[in-house]
């Protein structure tokens, strides 16, 4: 599996996001500034597919599956991609307050110590559903690490569709995420139009 290896800051710098929005907390002013270049619109799109494959952690040939399967959903193309990525397990964990980071969430759901609806998922691309309960094993919620995470993100913002029961280890999707719940700059319709040329 090919995986970048280069610095997360400076990925997150050619990519134009905010390293905040994946969760590593701030960073100096030298990594924000951006070089100014002209790109064609290809290069635009390519960027935006980029950006949000690295956002969300996953490689191209799923990204590509999340994208025919938006396709052949009702709604906008772009703006149902964008709410199949927020369905994965390791978002929605990561977006409760539960890991740090996606990647501490991956890790998380694929050592087991996620259940959706009392039931064990240890596969981070799972989809939730509205209803889906979601809830750290009973085993796991004594780890020192995840103790020290839950306590590092008590104040962290829940988006409105989840609820989360930090106290009980819990959180539950009450709706499915749409473009206006999305806490970064995406423009959707370049990837549409990358994936449609």
């Amino acid at each position: 599996m090919g995986k970048s290896t280069q610095p997360l800051l400076k990925r997150c710098k050619a990519l134009g996001i905010n390293p905040i929005v994946m969760g590593y907390g701030k960073v100096s002013k030298r990594n924000q500034k951006e070089t100014r270049r002209k790109i064609s619109e290809y290069g635009l799109q390519l960027k935006e597919k980029q950006k949000v494959k690295f956002i969300y952690g996953i490689m191209e040939k799923q990204f590509h599956r999340y994208y025919v399967m938006a396709t052949k959903k009702h709604g906008v193309a772009g703006e149902m991609l964008l709410q199949l990525l927020e369905s994965r397990i390791d978002n929605v964990i990561f977006r409760m307050g539960f890991s740090k980071t996606r990647d501490e969430a991956r890790q998380m759901v694929s050592h087991g110590h996620i259940l959706v609806n009392g039931k064990k998922v240890d596969i981070p691309s799972y989809l939730v559903k509205v209803g889906d309960v979601i809830s750290i094993k009973e085993k796991s919620r004594t780890l020192s690490g995840i103790k020290l995470i839950l306590a590092k993100n008590g104040d962290r913002a829940v988006p409105g569709w989840l609820e989360v029961d930090r106290d009980n280890f819990t959180g539950k999707v009450v709706a499915l995420a749409t473009k206006a719940d999305i806490d970064y700059s995406v423009q959707e319709n370049l990837i549409v139009e990358f994936y449609s040329r």
